[in-house]
């Protein structure tokens, strides 16, 4: 996993929804032994799925519950991560909501909404995380970004939520340049339609049938695809990888 025999913790953000994106990476990254703490939200469920984790797999897991877009509440989450488990190596930044709102529609508090929990949420929790990363002289950071930012949207997600995928594309470049001195890489991962739960109250079967075969591989993607990319780019293999977007669409965006 690293470069020593030293175990690591990665942390996950957004990783409490049982059929999220999230919470596949997480098991995924326990499964390949990493110690892991989940940050969501919802502390409850946080802290449920960290058991879980923690059971089937045999390593050191904490779940917390704690707001991304707000500054005090990430530091104190990390705060915990740092006392209680391993040194942090990896951070995904997964947390995030969509919006489907037609542009003229939409109202400043649902972008700020969009764009706090997207973009700020990674930022926040990036700063928070790397400080400790630089110091040790490693680290791998992944942030969740979207095809929607490349696209213009015309997936699920309109302006707001392509406006602040797109926003993590620019802040994870210009991080990867800073940091690549210090050992810590930084990449985004751009991901098409995925069978979550993201988009639940906001859709129907006809819909989540037409955006599969829209995808020239007949399906929409699964948390678990998503979650072994993730893996990759958090593991020691993906030491020259920096400042890159990751696709992974199933072809329905090719550059």
């Amino acid at each position: 996993m690293t470069e020593t025999t030293q175990q690591l913790t990665a942390v996950v953000t957004g990783a409490a929804s049982i059929r999220g994106i999230g919470r596949a990476t997480a098991r995924r990254l326990a499964s390949d032994g990493w110690a892991v703490a989940i940050v969501d939200l919802d502390g409850d469920a946080a802290a449920a799925a960290a058991a879980e984790l923690a059971e089937e797999f045999g390593v050191p897991a904490l779940g917390l519950g704690a707001d991304v877009t707000d500054e005090a509440s990430v530091d104190a989450a990390v705060s915990r991560i740092e006392a209680e488990l391993p040194p942090v190596g990896g951070l995904a930044n997964i947390a995030g909501i969509t919006s489907p709102v037609p542009f003229f529609e939409t109202t400043l508090a649902e972008w700020n909404r969009v764009m706090a929990i997207n973009a700020t949420g990674t930022y926040l929790t990036t700063k928070r995380v790397a400080a400790g990363m630089v110091a040790r002289g490693y680290g791998r950071i992944v942030n969740m970004s979207s095809v929607s930012a490349q696209r213009g949207g015309g997936v699920f997600g309109k302006v707001p939520y392509s406006a602040a995928k797109a926003a993590i594309l620019g802040f994870t470049r210009a991080l990867a340049r800073e940091l690549g001195p210090t050992g810590v890489t930084v990449n985004a991962v751009t991901p098409g339609v995925v069978d979550t739960d993201i988009r639940v109250g906001a859709t129907n079967p006809e819909l989540e049938a037409k955006l599969a075969a829209d995808v020239p591989l007949g399906r929409q993607g699964t948390p678990q695809d998503i979650a072994a990319l993730f893996a990759f780019l958090l593991s020691h293999d993906a030491g020259y990888i920096t400042g890159a977007t990751y696709d992974i669409n199933g072809g329905s965006h090719i550059n």
